[in-house]
Formats: C-alpha cells, sequence, structure tokens
C-alpha cells in the first residue's frame, strides 16, 4: 500500500537554518519577496491596486508582534491550503497568475523562514477575486489552522504577523527591520513604509537620473565608498541582455589579491540577492566589484548565490569581455590613464593578455618590463633587439642584468608572474617576432678572449684555477668584459644545470636506479659549468699575478665562491666547505703579512 511521506516540520526549520540560509535575516527578504509578489500578481489584472508594503514593528504594534502587509492579491481558502500548507508547493503559483518569469519567488519555502525567528506565524488574507477573509496560523512543530477571520479585511491583500521566539526578539526590532528593509530592498518598484514612513529608494543607482555626467560621476563615486568602501578608479557600465542583466563594474583604485574571491552585490529583479556573489566574473578581472540586477540568472534555492549553469557560463564571459572593451578604449584615449592602471592592477591584465591578442596588445606596448637596460616596454625592446631574450627567474636575471647592460645585450626578466607566457605569445602580434630563453654561453660570446701574449703569461695561473676548481666540476676561462668591477661570473648552461641534476639524483637513488639515472645522464655527462675571470677586474689581475701559488689558489676558491653567492646559486656541501677554507686561509694570510710589517 502506498503511503505519502510525512514532514517534520522542526526537522526541516532545523535543515533551513543551518544548511538552507546562512542567517535568520532571511526572514524579512521572503516576506518582502512573498508581498511584492502579490503586489505585482493583482496590478496585472488591476494597475491602479496600492503598491505599498507596510511593516509595522513591535514598537508600533505594541504587543511585541512584527506585522507585514500589503495590499497584493490575497489568497482564498482552497489556495491557503494548497500554498501554505504544502512545503515546496510552487506550482500554483503559476495558476494565482504569478507566472516564474516575472516573480522573485521560486521556490515555494519562503514563508517556513520565518520559523528561524518565530514559533507561530499567523496570516490574515482575502483573496482580490472575492471571498472572504481567511486566517492561517502555522507553528513551527509542524501543526496548523485555518479559520475564518475575526474581521474582515478593508481591502484584498495579505498581513503576516510574527511572534518572535524567546531569544530572536532582536531581529524584530524597528532598528533591525529597517536595516534588513533597506538593505533587501532599496530597489524594489514598491513602497516599503515602517511605521508610515518609506524606507526605500524604489531604483537601483544606475537608474537615477542626474542633471549632467559628472554629476552621475560623483554619485556613483559615493555610492562605491558607501557599499564597498573605496573611490573608485574609473566605473563601467554592464549589460548583458540575455541575461536580463543590467549595473556597473567599479574599479578599484588599489592592488587587490588574485587569490581572494570578488565579492559582488547582485540583485534578483531589484531584491538584493547577496552582497558577495563570486564567479560572476572571469577570474582575471579581480580589480572590480560588480554591482547588477538580473532577471534571467537563477539563485540557489537558498537564494544567496547564483546557480552555475551554461547561462552564468555566458554572462560571466560577456561581462569580462566588457572589462575587456573599457581597457581597449582607456589605451586608445587615456594613456596616462592605462598607465596608472596598470602600476596597481598589472596582474589581471597580464593574466587575461594570455589568452586575448588586444589585451597582449596593450601588455606589448604599454607595460614596462624589468630588462638589462632598465624598465622598457616589449614594443620598445624590440625596436633595439632583434630577439626577445628572457631569463626564467628573478634570480638569473639578477645574477646576468648588470653583465647584459653593459654590453648592450637585450635581455628581460621573465621571473615575474605571467611575463614569460606573454613573451611566447608576442609572434600572434608578429610572426616574425623571435622569443626564446637565454642560454647563459650566449652572453658570454660577447665577452673578449685576452690576446696571445697575455693568455701565455696567464697559462700557468689558469693551470692552477683548473686544479683548484677540478674536483667541484667546473672549468675556468679568462676573459674581458663589462663592468670592471665585476671579478668572475659563474655561467650554468641549461645542459650543465641538468647534468648536474642527474648526477645529484643518481648518488642520492638505490643501485637499481643509478643505473637507470646513470644511462640517462650521459648524454649530458661532458657539459660543466665555467668560472669566467673578469681580466678588467684589478682584484683578478692581482690574484692572476701573486707569487705565491697557495695564495693565488685562496683567490680562485674566493672568486668562486663570491660568483657563486651573487647569482644566488645553490651551495653543495663541497662549495660551502670551500668558501669556509678560502675564508679562514686569507683571512691567515692577511695577518701573518701584516704581522710582518
Amino acid at each position: 500500500m502506498e503511503r505519502a511521506f510525512q514532514v517534520d516540520l522542526r526537522g526541516v526549520v532545523d535543515l533551513l537554518s543551518h544548511h538552507l540560509y546562512t542567517t535568520p535575516q532571511v526572514y524579512l527578504r521572503e516576506l518582502l519577496q512573498n508581498a511584492v509578489d502579490a503586489i505585482t500578481a493583482r496590478r496585472q489584472a488591476d494597475p491602479d491596486a496600492p503598491a505599498v508594503v507596510a511593516i509595522d514593528p513591535p514598537e508600533t504594534t505594541g504587543d511585541g508582534t512584527l506585522r507585514v502587509r500589503d495590499g497584493g492579491i490575497g489568497l482564498s481558502e482552497p489556495e491557503v491550503h494548497e500554498l501554505l500548507a504544502t512545503i515546496g508547493r510552487s506550482s500554483k503559483r503559476d495558476e494565482l497568475g504569478m507566472a516564474r518569469h516575472e516573480f522573485l519567488g521560486r521556490f515555494g519555502i519562503g514563508l517556513l523562514s520565518c520559523f528561524l525567528v518565530a514559533d507561530e506565524v499567523r496570516v490574515l488574507t482575502r483573496s482580490a477575486r472575492g471571498g472572504p477573509t481567511v486566517e492561517w496560523t502555522g507553528r513551527s512543530d509542524g501543526r496548523y489552522r485555518v479559520t475564518p477571520a475575526a474581521r474582515e479585511r478593508p481591502e484584498p491583500g495579505t498581513t503576516v504577523t510574527l511572534r518572535p521566539r524567546p531569544g530572536m526578539e532582536p531581529w524584530l526590532t524597528g532598528a533591525m527591520v529597517a536595516d534588513l528593509a533597506v538593505r533587501y530592498a532599496d530597489a524594489l518598484p514598491v513602497e516599503i513604509s515602517i511605521g508610515g514612513r518609506r524606507v526605500n529608494s524604489g531604483a537601483l543607482p544606475w537608474q537615477h537620473r542626474h542633471p549632467s555626467p559628472a554629476v552621475r560621476a560623483a554619485a556613483l563615486r559615493e555610492y562605491a565608498e558607501r557599499v564597498f568602501g573605496f573611490a573608485p578608479f574609473d566605473v563601467i557600465d554592464l549589460a548583458v541582455p540575455e541575461a536580463g542583466l543590467t549595473g556597473l563594474a567599479f574599479v578599484l583604485p588599489m592592488a587587490a589579491n588574485p587569490a581572494a574571491r570578488s565579492g559582488h552585490r547582485v540583485y534578483l529583479r531589484r531584491m538584493l540577492l547577496s552582497d558577495s556573489v563570486d564567479k560572476l566574473l572571469p577570474e582575471w578581472a579581480f580589480f572590480v566589484r560588480c554591482v547588477v540586477d538580473t532577471g534571467e540568472l537563477r539563485p540557489t534555492a537558498g537564494r544567496e548565490a547564483l546557480y552555475e549553469d551554461d547561462l552564468l557560463a555566458d554572462t560571466r564571459e560577456a561581462l569580462g569581455a566588457q572589462v575587456r572593451d573599457w581597457l581597449v578604449r582607456l589605451a586608445a584615449t587615456a594613456p596616462d590613464r592605462l598607465q596608472r592602471f596598470l602600476s596597481v592592477h598589472h596582474l589581471g591584465v597580464k593574466a587575461l593578455a594570455l589568452h586575448d591578442v588586444e589585451m597582449l596588445r596593450v601588455v606589448d606596448r604599454w607595460w614596462p618590463m624589468e630588462t638589462a637596460a632598465g624598465p622598457m616596454t616589449l614594443a620598445e625592446f624590440r625596436r633595439r633587439h632583434p630577439v626577445v631574450r628572457y631569463t626564467a627567474t628573478a634570480d638569473e636575471f639578477r645574477e646576468l642584468a648588470a653583465v647584459a647592460g653593459a654590453q648592450n645585450f637585450g635581455l628581460v626578466n621573465g621571473g615575474y608572474a605571467y611575463d614569460i607566457e606573454i613573451m611566447r605569445r608576442l609572434p600572434l602580434l608578429d610572426p616574425a617576432i623571435t622569443v626564446r630563453r637565454l642560454e647563459p654561453a650566449e652572453l658570454t660570446t660577447y665577452f673578449e678572449p685576452p690576446d696571445p701574449a697575455l693568455e701565455a703569461r696567464l697559462r700557468p695561473f689558469l693551470r692552477l684555477a683548473a686544479d683548484t676548481l677540478h674536483t667541484l666540476g667546473c672549468d675556468v676561462a679568462p676573459r674581458s668584459f663589462d663592468p670592471p668591477s665585476l671579478p668572475a661570473l659563474y655561467v650554468l648552461s641549461r645542459a650543465a644545470a641538468q647534468a648536474e641534476e642527474m648526477r645529484s639524483a643518481r648518488s642520492a637513488a638505490n643501485e637499481l636506479w643509478a643505473g637507470v639515472l646513470g644511462a640517462v645522464d650521459a648524454t649530458g655527462a661532458g657539459e660543466r659549468p665555467q668560472l669566467i675571470l673578469n681580466l678588467r677586474n684589478p682584484v683578478v689581475r692581482r690574484v692572476a699575478e701573486a707569487a705565491d701559488p697557495s695564495l693565488a689558489a685562496l683567490g680562485v676558491q674566493a672568486l668562486y665562491g663570491q660568483a657563486l653567492l651573487s647569482g644566488h646559486h645553490p651551495l653543495r656541501p663541497q662549495d660551502s666547505a670551500l668558501l669556509n677554507h678560502s675564508f679562514l686561509g686569507l683571512l691567515e694570510w692577511a695577518m701573518a703579512a701584516g704581522g710582518t710589517r
């Protein structure tokens, strides 16, 4: 035998309060939603019907209750049983003229939110279609009764009365109700009054009429300061007709954390959905905060977020395109303002440039990259250098920038977020552009080798230097290069770096894996790093000319250690031991030399 499900209303209320709604304050939003829908339904048949929702807080009623009154379509007794006593019954609303497309409510559970703050809800309603006034009283334990009202309502409509549960009284006070009414219902196209005083403006911020663009800009700036706490860098008008969406994007004047979710204020048919809706814009657009109203995007059941579907995805893409178009216009019409914007929000623009050619063009022309010749846009860099070479890390750039700059060798720091990806996309702007990662050996081709006579004089020293560093796996090469203040440069090719990593991994592996890694490593076994000694540096020349071989060896060790440290290269245990040995040896030699004077 089939039976109907039994519903424990207390359990449902607990479910709503702990899992569907995040705060009890939504009870007023749901009451206002129902009232506005009822008014809208009545005015479809009677355009002159009153469009007022009156709220009487306990301070006005005098009996500790809160009353919400409307002049809407009202309900007959059968409709009361059908709508108010059946959880989740939303289809009946359409039969009453509340077509889904034109009304705020969709889920048929709004009245249950009242049980978040009250144990008893009383509804007094009179249908505009005729019939007597009916009184429905529901309790949070699941019981309800329907009776003829003791007194007829003078007009069609509905009055909802809440008696707060002990401990929930603060949610129904006049001050709290006024705050909630302004928060949720300020833009609704009906009058919301508390104690006879209207509290809502009835318009969204972009719908107000202003005598001039300057006055509008000032009003929107004041709105952003009030709602978001900042004076916007700029304001972007938004519109997505497919989603019935209009609104504004306020550009932040300060840097924002790209990892933080941006909270946007979203209205659903002019009723506030939430102040903290995320995923409304693409992730790269973290530098704007939006206020929008939509008639087509779907809310979640708790009406505090947007339902993720194809329409929301398309809307997100459309809104991102409008923010992107604003940036393109800014680049074309106000380059000085674009520069100020980029100085704060370059990460967002660079992230967009990874998949948008127009934004790539903006970054190419306007964003200064760090180069060996100082800050420079990629467009300017390409005018000076036919090949865009970059370092993979900031440490590598810091090691090589001064040397590259002195040799007029074009080099870009690729160690910042998105920069390498952006440079690799430059051929999309011009297929003739060549972009590649720097191979450090390329830079050494700009250095001058010693002339034959000098090389002959240096041969004994170079043999000593090679023997000193042989066990460290490093070769020595004498060159002359600028700046003279740099005594030595440790050059590690990518092949040599990979070979060193493989050797380290092989030494740490067991016998089986050491054999496998040894076979892989065989191709790079001949690659070794180089210590390039700068013959223009006076210290290097003095070390090379030292009469005492032990002192020259200490000098070579010290130059090797200094090159590792200045290039931010990792120190192996043998490197650290060599640094300590050279430091103590030179200190001992200096003290001994000082004592003989």
